[in-house]
């Protein structure tokens, strides 16, 4: 019988756990773990080799590649099928009226599995399970949520408005980092074109005409800097390749991703976008996540594992422990120094009057909104700065081509 590594949360005290145990696939794991009291957040089968009757037995599982929905697809399969069960449909039909509706071959073959898993006993968690790479652990508990409160309709309700205002909110930032990173790319092209095939030329006039003379400052270090260029280009080609590289080496060490994280979200510029989307994704997460009914201390862990900023995840992380010591959620978020004190009384309100849904995701329309504002802000302030630096860059270079000039004409006549 396979063995499966699984991680989980206790229930009750809402601490994570790490194990392994024998079932025949991972649905029957999922729950005998669900049995026990442990809230499975991870399942995966061993790859090790298992030794079993003396003899050595190797398990090789071959995949060329996880079926995945994308992103887009699912948010609105998610809203079609919570349409579908609040008319009334049995969610195996639902499934299966999706999966023939759906052009996309991916999305038929996971629904089409999903539909399978439910009708052979196995619960829509359960099935949802099997294909982690589409599902991740917030539709996991959310979904678990909604078959222990008999109410899942609202809750995919809920998490396709999620995903939505979730999908809104990155299209804003994407798309105004658009214009001026297609500025940007076309403005060093341009001056890379100058300096590679213009300066040399004027560098060659300069020699013949002034006949060892010598250049000025400005037109010197014009014309070794072409030099360079042109003698060294393929450090230009590989520069960025090794800049991302380096990017992703450092995000897979510990310290290297808290650092980078932590300049993002307090640079100059960038920095208040960054911090204004984590904060927003925050509260929406758990806002969405208590409004479920998952218990705060899964959805705290869920949070932080969705996060995707480390500097959140840590302060979230010391949430978690200050709730499972018997504290609120306001105290230790305001000792993190990492949110507004707008957000840290919105959220001591709701915990005084018992609306910590509602007031977590009244904080997350207010940053959707300080983002698109912040958005538009940075446009604004982005095109007179990079026409200063365009205008700075473009001046030296005319600068220093037409400052031999005067040496010249004197010569000439």
């Amino acid at each position: 019988m396979p063995q499966y590594n699984y991680v989980a949360v206790e229930e009750k005290s809402g601490r994570e756990v790490k194990g392994n145990i024998e079932a025949a696939t991972e649905a029957i794991a999922a729950a005998e773990l669900r049995k026990e009291g442990l809230f499975a957040t991870k399942i995966k089968e061993a790859s090790a080799a298992k030794k079993k009757g003396g003899a050595m037995q190797l398990s090789l599982d071959i995949q060329f590649g996880p079926s995945v929905i994308k992103r887009k697809n699912l948010m609105v399969i998610t809203r079609q099928l919570a349409t579908l069960l609040e008319a009334g449909l049995p969610l195996i039909r639902s499934l299966r009226t999706l999966q023939r509706q759906s052009k996309d071959k991916m999305a038929q073959k996971v629904l089409c599995g999903v539909a399978d898993a439910v009708e052979t006993g196995s619960t829509f968690s359960e099935a949802l399970s099997l294909y982690p790479a589409t599902f991740d652990r917030l539709y996991l508990n959310m979904v678990r949520a909604g078959e222990a409160a008999g109410a899942m309709e609202t809750i995919l309700s809920r998490l396709a408005g999620f995903m939505e205002k979730s999908a809104r909110l990155a299209g804003k930032v994407k798309s105004a980092m658009i214009y001026p990173s297609v500025v940007i790319s076309i403005s060093l092209l341009v001056t890379t074109g100058l300096m590679i095939f213009i300066v040399p030329s004027f560098a060659k006039i300069f020699t013949e005409l002034l006949e060892g003379e010598p250049l000025p400052g400005i037109t010197q270090f014009l014309i070794d800097t072409s030099t360079w260029m042109k003698t060294r280009w393929y450090y230009l080609l590989a520069a960025p390749f090794v800049l991302i590289f380096l990017i992703k080496i450092t995000y897979k060490t510990k310290y290297g991703k808290f650092g980078l994280d932590w300049v993002q979200y307090y640079m100059p510029i960038l920095g208040p976008i960054v911090s204004k989307t984590a904060i927003a994704r925050f509260s929406r997460t758990l806002g969405t996540l208590m409004a479920a009914g998952v218990p705060v201390l899964n959805a705290l862990i869920i949070v932080r594992d969705t996060s995707g900023n480390d500097l959140v995840a840590r302060a979230v992380m010391r949430v978690h422990e200050s709730v499972k010591e018997g504290e609120g959620i306001s105290k230790p978020l305001a000792a993190s120094k990492i949110f507004p004190q707008m957000v840290i009384s919105m959220i001591e309100v709701g915990e005084e009057t018992g609306r910590m849904p509602e007031m977590l995701e009244k904080v997350a329309n207010t940053y959707d909104e300080e983002v698109d504002n912040a958005v538009n802000a940075l446009t604004s302030l982005l095109e007179p700065i990079m026409i200063v630096v365009l205008a700075v860059i473009v001046g030296t270079i005319v600068v220093g081509l037409f400052a031999p000039l005067a040496t010249i004409i004197q010569k000439l006549s």
